[in-house]
């Protein structure tokens, strides 16, 4: 019987993988300004609704939208660089998810939404060893899933707070007096504990994460904040080859103020960092600053937190993209989301609660998510998909240095590691204008999908190139 199945799910597979690549359009299509008239009703009627719409760019028919094309409410179709914060892995109604989400074997796990930390359901430890075991990055030993970027980089950083507090306590254990006093917000059961972050992070909006978080005025105003430590992240100059000893130089100013506050405050139990900052700006440092940094916080006992959220499940061209540092000592907590469509943190033996319900919360995460990310990882494997983020990479970014070199008044800084590549505009003014004149074909910031090839990437160059030759 399973045989059977795996068999009409490998045929309609196919089938479905035929009509996908048929469908995906042959380029971009204008029909209204974006948004249109459409999507301005739609904005409306939840407005209307007492929905916050602020933010809202345009509304997508997630039907018609196929592939690397998403389609707006009013028929425009546009190459998607964007692709929902960096959180479609393989693009829109990809034959393999699609396939997935209607075999008849997920159906329950699709109907039912389960507290996973009290009784999850008797596939689940199947299902986290086909995905998140799978791709469990070197080092690590333990998994925690979550909901969103936010609560797992919250909840890492707990487990952080938790294995300082272990130590410190040794072998007395849990007192009388760390119960109750933290229920007072007082010492020692509420230590004054702090994670150090860098200038230019992003890593969520929940409370404690906002204080890592250092991009916009925004995102912070009237949210009360930790007291915690923050340093530069390194601001490099392109191109790197040309400016070899100014950016080790940056990078060494960087490094030694983490020294130094680690020195100076033994509170700071843990580190934060991006692989680059991505929300703030695309900031890349280089395999040998992270080398560095690992080194300097385990020779002081502070834990290492990466957060993968927006760089992890192959954007960099390699899974994850602190796999490139060649790193002697792997960190102790990795953060993911966005494109594994399940958000957790994966941890090292050593960080495993002693008691039940410190790391907790009702429902763990979305078994239904599970599924999805088996597929990505299905297609990833057999179609290579790490190769072609690496081939449309470059592509991309061969392209923007060549119109950087012809456009040299409007573009300046192409950079980037994988498909996570930007260029930065001369202006603020000018990017505005250039933004807008791209969604008449293209939506940007430079997150596409793990399918995003160099054809895609070509797209993308020429209409690019006829915005700035407008743009003079």
């Amino acid at each position: 019987m399973f045989a059977r199945a795996r068999r009409r799910l490998a045929g309609a597979l196919a089938r479905a993988r035929a009509r996908g690549a048929a469908n995906e359009p042959a380029g971009p299509r204008a029909r209204a300004p974006v948004p249109g008239p459409k999507s301005a009703s739609q904005l409306e009627r939840l407005r209307a609704s007492g929905v916050d719409v602020g933010s809202i760019r345009y509304f997508v028919d997630l039907d018609a939208s196929a592939g690397n094309y998403v389609v707006d409410a009013d028929g425009t179709t546009m190459l998607d660089m964007h692709c929902h914060i960096a959180s479609l892995p393989l693009g829109y109604n990809h034959p393999r998810v699609m396939a997935a989400i209607g075999d008849g074997r997920n159906a329950s796990t699709l109907a039912h939404r389960p507290a996973l930390g009290v009784c999850p359901p008797t596939d689940w430890a199947d299902r986290i060893a086909r995905t998140l075991l799978r791709v469990m990055p070197r080092g690590m030993t333990r998994v925690t899933t979550m909901a969103c970027g936010a609560c797992a980089n919250e909840h890492a950083m707990k487990a952080a707070f938790i294995g300082a507090a272990n130590a410190r306590r040794g072998a007395r254990g849990i007192s009388a007096e760390d119960i109750a006093s933290c229920m007072e917000h007082e010492t020692p059961g509420t230590p004054n504990f702090k994670v150090l972050s860098f200038e230019g992070a992003f890593h969520g909006r929940t409370a404690a994460c906002l204080t890592l978080t250092h991009t916009k005025w925004i995102h912070k105003l009237d949210f009360p904040a930790f007291a915690w430590p923050k340093c530069r992240f390194p601001r490099l100059k392109y191109p790197l080859e040309a400016h070899a000893e100014e950016n080790a130089a940056e990078e060494a100013k960087c490094l030694d103020e983490v020294e130094e506050v680690l020195a100076l405050d033994e509170d700071v139990v843990a580190v934060i960092v991006e692989p680059m900052q991505a929300e703030g700006g695309d900031n890349h440092a280089s395999p040998d600053f992270f080398r560095r940094l690992r080194e300097i916080t385990r020779d002081r006992g502070v834990r290492l937190i990466v957060d993968e959220v927006q760089t992890g499940c192959g954007a960099s061209g390699t899974f994850w993209a602190h796999e490139a540092w060649g790193l002697e000592h792997p960190p102790d907590l990795v953060t993911f989301s966005k494109k594994m469509q399940i958000a957790g943190f994966y941890a090292t033996a050593d960080l495993a609660p002693e008691l039940p319900y410190r790391i907790f919360n009702t429902w763990m995460g979305d078994p239904a998510k599970l599924i999805q990310l088996e597929a990505v990882l299905d297609e990833i494997e057999e179609q290579n998909l790490l190769d072609v983020v690496k081939s449309a990479g470059s592509t991309l970014l061969e392209g923007l240095e060549r119109l950087q070199a012809k456009f040299p008044s409007v573009l300046a800084n192409a950079r980037g590691v994988g498909t996570l590549v930007a260029v930065d505009c001369a202006t603020t003014e000018m990017r505005d204008k250039l933004l807008k004149d791209l969604l008449q074909g293209v939506t940007i910031r430079a997150r596409p999908s793990l399918t995003f090839t160099s054809a895609h990437a070509g797209v993308f160059l020429e209409i690019f190139e006829r915005v700035l030759q407008r743009s003079q």
